[in-house]
Protein backbone atom coordinates (compact mmCIF):
# COMPACT_ATOMS: atom_id res chain seq x y z
CA UNK A 1 0.00 0.00 0.00
CA UNK A 2 2.44 2.43 0.95
CA UNK A 3 4.54 1.39 -2.33
CA UNK A 4 1.39 2.33 -4.67
CA UNK A 5 0.68 5.56 -2.48
CA UNK A 6 4.65 6.74 -3.28
CA UNK A 7 3.71 5.47 -7.29
CA UNK A 8 1.00 7.42 -7.21
CA UNK A 9 3.18 10.91 -5.40
CA UNK A 10 6.19 10.56 -7.09
CA UNK A 11 4.52 8.88 -10.99
CA UNK A 12 5.47 5.74 -12.78
CA UNK A 13 9.13 6.30 -13.19
CA UNK A 14 8.94 4.71 -16.78
CA UNK A 15 6.86 7.14 -17.94
CA UNK A 16 8.96 9.96 -16.85
CA UNK A 17 12.19 9.04 -18.85
CA UNK A 18 13.61 11.24 -21.37
CA UNK A 19 12.97 10.78 -25.15
CA UNK A 20 16.88 9.68 -25.64
CA UNK A 21 18.51 10.37 -29.31
CA UNK A 22 18.28 6.72 -31.02
CA UNK A 23 21.87 5.65 -31.67
CA UNK A 24 22.64 4.68 -35.21
CA UNK A 25 25.95 2.52 -35.71
CA UNK A 26 27.91 3.60 -37.59
CA UNK A 27 29.47 0.23 -39.13
CA UNK A 28 25.43 -0.40 -40.40
CA UNK A 29 25.32 2.50 -41.96
CA UNK A 30 28.71 1.78 -43.95
CA UNK A 31 28.02 -1.77 -44.54
CA UNK A 32 24.23 -0.65 -46.35
CA UNK A 33 26.40 1.95 -48.35
CA UNK A 34 29.19 -0.31 -49.46
CA UNK A 35 26.26 -3.16 -50.45
CA UNK A 36 24.99 -0.72 -52.72
CA UNK A 37 28.99 -0.06 -54.70
CA UNK A 38 29.46 -1.38 -57.74
CA UNK A 39 31.53 -4.58 -57.27
CA UNK A 40 29.24 -5.31 -53.93
CA UNK A 41 26.58 -5.19 -56.36
CA UNK A 42 27.83 -7.17 -58.41
CA UNK A 43 28.93 -9.88 -56.06
CA UNK A 44 25.66 -9.61 -54.20
CA UNK A 45 23.63 -10.15 -57.58
CA UNK A 46 26.42 -13.96 -58.68
CA UNK A 47 24.81 -14.35 -54.72
CA UNK A 48 21.34 -13.68 -55.74
CA UNK A 49 21.45 -16.08 -58.86
CA UNK A 50 23.16 -18.81 -57.36
CA UNK A 51 20.16 -18.72 -54.22
CA UNK A 52 17.65 -18.75 -57.11
CA UNK A 53 19.07 -21.49 -59.05
CA UNK A 54 19.77 -23.25 -55.73
CA UNK A 55 16.41 -22.63 -54.72
CA UNK A 56 14.62 -24.34 -57.82
CA UNK A 57 15.94 -27.45 -57.72
CA UNK A 58 14.89 -29.10 -54.34
CA UNK A 59 17.14 -32.32 -54.97
CA UNK A 60 20.58 -30.28 -55.55
CA UNK A 61 23.67 -30.29 -53.02
CA UNK A 62 24.52 -27.32 -53.89
CA UNK A 63 25.54 -24.58 -51.89
CA UNK A 64 26.23 -21.20 -52.23
CA UNK A 65 29.14 -20.82 -50.00
CA UNK A 66 31.40 -19.49 -52.06
CA UNK A 67 29.20 -17.05 -53.41
CA UNK A 68 28.01 -15.86 -50.12
CA UNK A 69 32.07 -15.38 -49.19
CA UNK A 70 32.84 -13.68 -52.03
CA UNK A 71 29.89 -10.83 -51.26
CA UNK A 72 31.06 -10.90 -47.77
CA UNK A 73 34.88 -10.27 -48.45
CA UNK A 74 34.09 -7.42 -51.35
CA UNK A 75 31.43 -5.69 -48.62
CA UNK A 76 33.93 -5.69 -45.57
CA UNK A 77 36.76 -5.12 -47.97
CA UNK A 78 34.83 -1.73 -48.62
CA UNK A 79 34.12 -1.34 -45.03
CA UNK A 80 37.27 -1.59 -43.28
CA UNK A 81 38.39 1.28 -45.87
CA UNK A 82 35.54 3.66 -44.53
CA UNK A 83 34.70 2.62 -40.99
CA UNK A 84 37.74 3.82 -39.10
CA UNK A 85 37.06 7.57 -40.73
CA UNK A 86 33.82 7.72 -38.79
CA UNK A 87 34.71 6.03 -35.04
CA UNK A 88 36.12 9.11 -33.17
Amino acid sequence: MVFEEKMIQNGDPEEEEEEEEEMVDPLETIRQKCTEAEHCVHTKEKLELCETRVGSHPDTTEECTEELFDFLHARDHCVSHKLFHSVK
